[in-house]
């Protein structure tokens, strides 16, 4: 999959003519700011799940999208500041704790958490796809499909984990009236 990625990136690259870009648009300095900034809140409340699971294919999974978020929201701070963009305020990273100190009725299930995760990972593959369709210039474009496709990544390793631990959400199964599954 990522060969197919980086094979699609290297033709779009080869495709345009940008020497020296234009100045970026307030659709993309906006699309550009707000992802960061979802980072950025993402990067807060992963860290505090790693503090409330003991659970350590989880755990993984959170320190594996926190470690991805950290390297998208490096390249967007160079980039912004590169095109001479405000940054959004970050948030101070959340102290280490002992998640079997944590009260019940405080303390959120694994279950949530993993659901939570799924959630800021769909948006962020959401946001960074429609970046990726308007932005005009090819170095925008390509670095929110990159981003994408990275999120994309992960949230198929999360599906996995939720699907063999039963905590993904799936609604209910819709069967046609006249088909032989449905009931009469």
């Amino acid at each position: 999959m990522t060969n197919v990625l980086e094979a699609a990136i290297d033709t779009i690259k080869s495709l345009t003519n940008e020497k020296k870009p234009q100045p970026l648009h307030v659709g993309e300095v906006m699309a550009c700011w707000f992802y960061l900034a979802g980072l950025e809140l993402a990067k807060v409340t992963v860290q505090s799940g790693i503090n409330t699971t003991n659970d350590s294919e989880l755990q993984n999974m959170l320190k594996e999208d926190l470690e991805l978020n950290k390297n998208q929201r490096e390249r967007l701070y160079t980039f912004l500041l590169k095109e001479g963009i405000t940054l959004p305020p970050a948030h101070e990273d959340m102290p280490h704790s002992d998640p079997n100190s944590i009260p019940f009725g405080v303390k959120l299930k694994d279950e949530v958490l993993a659901n939570e995760l799924s959630l800021k990972i769909a948006s962020l593959i959401i946001r960074a796809a429609s970046t990726h369709a308007e932005s005009i210039r090819t170095d925008v474009g390509i670095m929110f499909l990159q981003f994408q496709a990275e999120k994309v990544m992960l949230g198929a390793k999360l599906k996995q984990l939720m699907l063999t631990r039963g905590w993904i959400k799936i609604p209910p199964l819709f069967v046609p009236p006249g088909t032989e599954h449905s009931q009469t």
